[in-house]
């Protein structure tokens, strides 16, 4: 059971959606409508613009937004109550220390298009980048890897800039990694469809999870060497085609049957 196949695993263990559009008709996502979201957790939580999904309660201190694991079965994590479509999601964070503890921040959209960051709390020097088209997990090939100094004692910036054409991952303003649209299966794989971003932490190496995963996360996780805490500090995201929702036009998940409309449309 491969690290690359155990990633892959553990990516998609985390994917859901309530309704598939390319399966049946969904009601439109709210949408981002201003060009530019900004917020400095320093200060406090949004609560008009994030959700908590996860399991264990986020906090806000003077290095903003904590996600501790304080025990087995926490897994806080908060994603936007808005989608955007193409543009660049921008993330100021440290993440947490701990054996099999993964740190996340995750774009996926309703028809399972999915673009990650993952850390491994045993690796400071690492940062896995991935991405999912339409949920695909066919192939265990599209995992990558970037160095990165301190991932848990430093603050670093992490961005995911996103046209119809590629997908770059930046580690403070410097690219790390590139898929190009035909690259992704023709295009067929390539996450283009409006996402939520979500950012949370959980423990891959709790002894419940199959040993690939525990394995690929480095290890057993020891809750009572905890607490472990992601600290995200600050979160810019910029969205390429502002709208107060999105519809699908069809069911082929592809971005140019997407519909941006500028008023809701009530669902």
């Amino acid at each position: 059971f491969s690290s690359l196949l155990a990633l892959a695993a553990s990516a998609a263990s985390q994917t859901f959606t309530s309704c598939n559009p390319t399966l049946v008709t969904c009601p439109s996502d709210p949408g981002l409508a201003a060009p530019v979201y900004d917020v400095d957790f320093r200060q406090g939580g949004d609560a008009a613009h994030w959700s908590s999904v996860g399991t264990g309660a986020v906090t806000y201190t003077p290095l903003g937004a904590a996600f501790t694991i304080a025990e087995q079965g926490n897994s806080p994590t908060m994603e936007t109550t808005w989608y955007f479509f193409f543009g660049r999601a921008e993330v100021h964070m440290r993440a947490a220390l701990g054996t099999g503890i993964v740190s996340c921040v995750v774009l996926e959209s309703d028809d399972l298009d999915e673009v990650d960051w993952e850390w491994l709390g045993g690796d400071a020097g690492e940062v896995q980048t991935n991405y999912f088209g339409k949920g695909n997990t066919t192939t265990y090939d599209r995992g990558g890897t970037a160095g990165v100094a301190d991932a848990q004692g430093a603050l670093h910036n992490y961005t995911i800039d996103w046209t119809p054409a590629a997908i770059t991952w930046y580690v403070d303003g410097g690219a790390v990694r590139t898929l190009a649209y035909d690259d992704a299966v023709g295009g067929r794989n390539f996450p283009q469809t409006p996402m939520r971003l979500k950012l949370g932490v959980w423990a891959g190496g709790d002894a419940r999870n199959p040993n690939g995963t525990i394995a690929w996360a480095g290890g057993l996780t020891n809750y009572s060497a905890g607490p472990f805490t992601m600290y995200v500090e600050r979160v810019t995201v910029a969205n390429a085609n502002p709208a107060a929702s999105y519809a699908y036009g069809d069911r082929s998940g592809d971005w140019t049957s997407i519909v941006a409309m500028q008023e809701d449309d009530g669902d």
